[in-house]
């Protein structure tokens, strides 16, 4: 029953192949998206393969695999093979190109509309309605957005360079006053003026990234609650048990399942994000922390599928594991977060 996804196959490119020295394949699978996402861009048309192109986090999620790739490899790569690719995307956002996501004049952070429809990772639904109906100004769409242009101001030089960096600054503190709440953590979407209370893990990604516009003691501060109410052996729950609707157990019929898959259960994948994060923050002194949380998920290269993870696990002990038995996304952000602390004990 599964799909190739344009979303999962950015996400888990880095760490399915460049964490494995696979830098070949991490170039033909790229340059196979790039292609159908040049298409959509240029003509509107969706991809007869790749699923999902036109979905407002695409580009995003595009340009944040390249990153790894030039962090893997040298900037001076990446830019002679990807800068082209990199600065078509950004224009296209920056021209109020894309269908599903824009960009305000006056804050220049980026929103969609995602009432009628899921458009974010988050993409349960019933009836074609998402659950968890996020829009408006999402949290990791404006982490990556302006992780996104702090990368490119690495890679040009002169008035481009110094007009991503003046797009960037002009979003800092905009996101922060939008996101950041007086309980230290961030507000997983805002509408006008309603603000989602819900803690979820999409504050993970945003203080996971490279560049973001929160300073050491916010991210702390986001780290504290994300571990505390989000960390579980097996990743961080989709929805905190604190918050209203917590549904741990990925069980019962069909809607039952669907309704639980984006609240409360763990997801290995955001793991990655919270290591990034971490590592960030407490520097040298946090590899042996993640180290032995790395150790929760070893009892699973015997289960399920052999050498693998599942795409789910119960946000309550024992854990289990849930949904399909091998998720490339949970393997790819696993073995990334593994190849980031052999950089650290280097």
């Amino acid at each position: 029953w599964g799909k190739i996804l344009a979303r999962n196959t950015f996400m888990a490119l880095p760490g399915a192949t460049i964490a494995i020295n696979h830098r070949e394949d991490f170039e033909k699978i790229a340059e196979t998206g790039l292609k159908a996402l040049r298409h959509f861009m240029k003509t509107g048309e969706l991809d007869s393969r790749i699923q999902g192109i036109d979905l407002p986090d695409i580009p995003l999620w595009a340009v944040w695999a390249l990153q790894q790739y030039a962090k893997a490899y040298s900037r001076e790569e990446a830019s002679e093979k990807y800068l082209a690719d990199i600065r078509a995307i950004l224009q296209f956002i920056l021209a109020g190109k894309h269908p599903f996501l824009q960009v305000d004049n006056e804050t220049g952070m980026v929103s969609t509309y995602g009432i009628d429809k899921p458009m974010s990772w988050m993409n349960a639904s019933l009836g074609g309605r998402p659950i968890v109906p996020r829009t408006g100004y999402l949290v990791e769409f404006n982490a990556l957005w302006y992780n996104a242009l702090i990368f490119a101001t690495r890679l040009t030089t002169g008035d481009e360079q110094a007009r991503y960096q003046e797009l960037a600054d002009k979003m800092a503190e905009p996101f922060i006053q939008t996101f950041l709440n007086d309980y230290g953590y961030l507000y997983d979407y805002v509408n006008g003026t309603y603000a989602d209370p819900s803690v979820r893990p999409n504050m993970a990604i945003a203080i996971g990234l490279d560049y973001s516009p929160l300073d050491r003691r916010q991210r702390k501060r986001v780290l504290d609650i994300v571990t505390r109410e989000l960390l579980t052996p097996k990743g961080l729950r989709t929805l905190s048990p604190k918050s209203y609707g917590y549904r741990p157990f990925y069980l019962g019929s069909p809607e039952e399942r669907e309704m639980a898959l984006h609240n409360g259960p763990s997801r290995p994948w955001l793991f990655g994000f919270y290591a990034d994060a971490y590592l960030r923050v407490f520097g040298l002194s946090g590899v042996g922390y993640i180290d032995r949380m790395l150790i929760g998920y070893e009892d699973e290269m015997t289960q399920g599928c052999i050498g693998s993870l599942s795409q789910l696990y119960d946000g309550n002990p024992p854990f289990t594991g849930r949904g399909a038995i091998s998720h490339a996304v949970n393997v790819a952000e696993i073995l990334r977060t593994l190849t980031t602390l052999k950089k650290f004990n280097m």
